[in-house]
């Protein structure tokens, strides 16, 4: 929808800086605009203390007034001719956009234990048989039950979980099930019907 006489700000040019809204912007144009370089500084410092104005609580940094500066620039593209009082090189900086980073791309067998899991999977293959690697095996498969049973996947009898942490551990661990008891606290197994309070 097109109206005459409104000017919508989805159709205006886009604001470098929008925190500090489209006059100022407006005041950094027209300081670009004047043909001497006294009336320019005069108009940049004039500019300069409106945006210090506008946020108070920034006077507290130690760098407020290099910020200020480095906001003057940007929003002029770095064109505006005027002595300033700070090195504005490092504005540059803020105006480039960072390289995106690589999500890590990781496979898994069965996304249900999740990749913290695989790698405790991992240490487990390598430990010597001792008190220590029996209660990792305790806390891992432990934490296996409750991943099934969080996630729902089919059964999570003891039996799938001490085929599993055999299978992911290359045989290194097995559990004997007459011996081992499971502790998962008060998780309650899919489709179990809690009971009602009273």
């Amino acid at each position: 929808m097109n109206i005459e006489g409104l000017d919508y700000n989805t159709q205006r040019e886009k604001l470098i800086l929008p925190e500090y809204g489209r006059e100022v912007q407006k005041m950094v144009d027209y300081a670009m605009t004047l043909e001497s370089k006294e009336e320019r500084q005069h108009c940049a410092e004039t500019i300069i203390d409106i945006m210090e104005r506008m946020f108070p609580q920034n006077r507290e940094n130690i760098d407020y007034k290099q910020k200020l500066w480095d906001h003057l620039a940007l929003m002029s593209d770095f064109k505006l001719d005027i002595d300033y009082p700070v090195d504005i090189n490092e504005a540059k900086k803020i105006s480039s956009k960072p390289q995106p980073m690589g999500y890590p791309k990781q496979t898994n067998p069965v996304k249900h234990y999740g990749s913290m899991m695989f790698g405790l999977f991992e240490q487990l293959k390598n430990m010597q048989p001792g008190t220590e690697r029996d209660e990792l095996t305790r806390l891992v498969a432990n934490q296996m039950k409750r991943n099934l049973m969080q996630w729902s996947h089919g059964s999570s009898d003891d039996e799938k979980i001490a085929s599993d942490l055999a299978r992911f551990t290359d045989g290194k661990i097995q559990l004997d099930l007459d011996e081992f008891k499971f502790n998962v606290g008060n998780m309650k197994e899919p489709g179990e019907k809690r009971r009602k309070r009273r």
